[in-house]
């Protein structure tokens, strides 16, 4: 019976995980334990490293907590499939450009991480992956985090929702309704 319930534990919990994540910028690089991301989304309350970090920037630790606990509804099979397509490869592609395995950022390596940390991550949270379940299933110690990539990446997509904003308010207007102007 011992050796069917070690057989069932590896077959559901991730070997390796994510115990840091770096925060990388050109030869900048700081390390805050996955321990201090995970107590943040249980409690609201940031500690060490980060909790300096969410300080200096001004960032509410409840607000990081929300979205650290935000779930993504994702079937897992649905999903497995969806990440071992070419549609997937190419989302993941473009992802490993912003989070990879701190030594190991060549694609060969950084894709795997992620398909296995999205999958893996998936097991772990019921209904769902969150950001936590993710690092608790990315199989790499420490997962770097672009900062740049990371920043160009939201600044494209406020830009974009700036422009569907602008078009969905005032110049359409006439055009919702039916009317014209």
């Amino acid at each position: 019976a011992a050796g069917v319930g070690i057989g069932l534990q590896t077959l559901t919990a991730p070997s390796h995980a994510a115990s840091d994540v770096a925060l990388v910028s050109g030869a900048f690089r700081r390390s805050i334990p996955v321990k201090e991301f995970e107590h943040l989304a249980e409690t609201g309350e940031a500690i060490g490293l980060l909790g300096n970090l969410l300080d200096f920037s001004g960032q509410d630790p409840e607000q990081v907590a929300k979205l650290l606990n935000q779930k993504l509804t994702l079937p897992l099979v649905l999903t497995s499939r969806l990440v071992n397509t070419r549609i997937g490869e190419a989302i993941i592609r473009r992802v490993a450009r912003i989070i990879y395995p701190i030594y190991t950022p060549q694609a060969s390596v950084s894709v795997p991480a992620i398909r296995a940390g999205v999958v893996n991550g998936l097991q772990l949270e019921e209904g769902g992956l969150t950001a936590v379940s993710f690092l608790k299933a990315y199989p790499n110690d420490v997962m770097a985090v672009n900062l740049p990539a990371l920043f160009a990446v939201i600044d494209k997509a406020q830009s974009i929702a700036g422009l569907v904003k602008f078009f969905s308010d005032s110049p359409l207007d006439g055009l919702k309704d039916g009317s014209k102007p």
